[in-house]
């Protein structure tokens, strides 16, 4: 394009960094060249030649505009889209979010080192900690390893295993080792040997 044919406001098609841009001519730089504004960023540029105008950019028309009713408004603003929007050009609904799943919980084994199985006469049976409390301070009061406790609890009837309760002995390892270092002086249990527990004097 020749530099006598650039006019102040109108648009051009101009080659700014590798692309070719619509830029809107706002007069000529006093340095030489044109200052202009990019149609598309509302950026200044400045145009050294007219070499980079390709030619005069064609008006594109406006993206349509979809007109909305005050019902349909409404409907919307509910969350429930209006059932007469599904012609082409129509925007597609938004997915209903899933409900979200609870994640799964880690079997530890707690629930049955706490409370244990409800025996069939309907008694409440004695929490697997309690159990073990109940049965170091019976006969000679001897520290005791966890499985020893577990097999007496289930032997004598104080306590019955859960179906998840796949490992009570480390279970009640971990709540009597729990015991002791919350409870401090106060608890039943003292840590007697490596892997025993006897009942705190």
């Amino acid at each position: 394009m020749k530099k006598n044919d650039v006019e102040a406001g109108k648009v051009y098609r101009v080659k700014v960094s590798g692309a070719v841009q619509d830029v809107r001519i706002t007069g000529e730089n006093p340095h030489g060249g044109w200052d202009g504004v990019n149609v598309a960023t509302k950026r200044k540029v400045r145009i050294k030649s007219a070499q980079r105008l390709r030619a005069v950019a064609v008006e594109r028309p406006a993206k349509r505009t979809k007109t909305v009713s005050l019902a349909e408004y409404e409907a919307d603003a509910k969350g429930s889209a209006p059932a007469a929007d599904v012609g082409p050009g129509a925007e597609k609904p938004a997915k209903a979010a899933k409900d979200a799943k609870p994640a799964p919980k880690r079997d530890t084994g707690e629930p049955a080192a706490t409370g244990g199985r409800v025996p069939a006469d309907g008694t409440t049976a004695m929490s697997l900690l309690d159990a073990a409390a109940h049965l170091l301070s019976l006969g000679t009061r001897d520290p005791m390893r966890c499985k020893d406790i577990v097999d007496l609890a289930v032997q004598r009837g104080l306590w019955a295993p859960r179906n998840g309760g796949k490992t009570p002995a480390a279970t009640l390892h971990a709540a009597i080792s729990r015991e002791i270092k919350t409870k401090g002086p106060a608890s039943r249990f003292v840590k007697a040997d490596r892997g025993k527990f006897g009942l705190a004097k």
